[in-house]
């Protein structure tokens, strides 16, 4: 998953779904393009019930045919983000695809607990019980099946939820805290705690995470520091969801850790291509693109994949560009 929300950027006049779908779709497109795309469709795709909104989703949803898993990957995200549940049967399909790269399927698990889908509840069960399941599946459909029932639950209506700097629909909701002053230590302690629920964990992720922004913020180095502690977690899964938060955080004290794990070659792919991404954020910082540079030739495939898109989102930042997507207006398809 990636932290680009934008919907609209300098290139060109305007365009119609037809055109970003053929880019997307397009193997011949350079990646980064195709994923400027993909931010355009997802923002049509999210504007509500309307026939242009499902034609995005489709858009998207088409591009699964390509032999990329950083952007299939990225595909799954998107639809998540949507807040349309009209992506609910492409992510199904996603997800009981066996034969497809498990790092996709994660996506999409995580995706429609995004969505809130009740219906998926009962597959996801299953596979989180499969001993054959590969673990980041299994742990993804915990956490997309605690995320639905807590939204599901009366308790998560009478929760007072700490307002977030971040738009992004988390795989779990900040920890609820009714103290004045927020207790980092306490939550760390939560984030660590191996005998916890991984909901729970994330949950407590996602509170360090809104306690480290604004990057000004009194709290912001010592919550940064706490996510840091989690990259000793024997879960990929985990690892790579500190890594994208960092992504969201875009703050330099992060950059150390980030460093790494992407220099980490004993390290899941799924990991380390996060942290990658997460570096692209924070490209005006001085040194962070030559750092970048220097895993383009990576023996894994979805590392060298996201340093280039990483180098187009560090591109994007030192530029000042207004927002991170292909184009500044979608118009209907004709």
């Amino acid at each position: 998953m990636s932290n680009l929300e934008g919907t609209s950027g300098s290139e060109g006049k305007s365009s119609t779904v037809a055109d970003l779908r053929n880019a997307l779709t397009s193997e011949s497109v350079p990646l980064a393009k195709r994923f400027r795309a993909l931010f355009s469709l997802k923002h049509v795709a999210a504007q509500g019930d309307n026939e242009q909104a499902y034609s995005a989703i489709e858009a998207i949803a088409a591009a699964f045919s390509t032999p990329s898993a950083l952007l299939k990957h990225e595909l799954a995200y998107c639809l998540g983000q949507t807040k349309n549940t009209k992506a609910v049967p492409f992510l199904r399909t996603v997800l009981e695809n066996y034969s497809e790269d498990p790092m996709v399927r994660h996506e999409s698990a995580e995706a429609l607990g995004a969505l809130g889908d009740a219906g998926s509840l009962e597959i996801m069960k299953k596979m989180k019980d499969d001993p054959n399941e590969p673990t980041v599946v299994r742990e993804t459909c915990e956490i997309a099946i605690d995320r639905i029932n807590w939204q599901l639950s009366e308790s998560s209506k009478s929760e007072t939820l700490k307002p977030s700097d971040f738009a992004s629909i988390d795989p779990a909701p900040p920890m609820a805290s009714t103290a004045s002053t927020p207790d980092i230590p306490t939550l760390k302690t939560t984030l660590l705690d191996t005998s916890r629920p991984l909901f729970e964990r994330y949950r407590a992720m996602f509170a360090l995470r809104d306690l480290a922004s604004p990057p000004d913020a009194p709290t912001a180095e010592p919550a940064i520091n706490a996510l840091a502690s989690g990259f000793v977690d024997k879960s990929a899964l985990f690892r790579h969801e500190i890594a994208f938060v960092f992504g969201q955080l875009s703050h330099p004290a992060s950059i150390p850790a980030l460093l790494k794990v992407l220099g980490d070659q004993g390290e899941e792919s799924m990991v380390r291509h996060e942290a990658a991404e997460a570096l692209g954020s924070l490209g005006e910082e001085p040194g962070v693109e030559d750092k970048l540079k220097a895993f383009l030739n990576d023996s894994e495939q979805v590392v060298r994949d996201s340093v280039i898109v990483a180098l187009d989102m560090a591109e994007y930042e030192k530029n000042g560009e207004m927002e991170y997507a292909m184009i500044p207006e979608v118009t209907a398809s004709a």
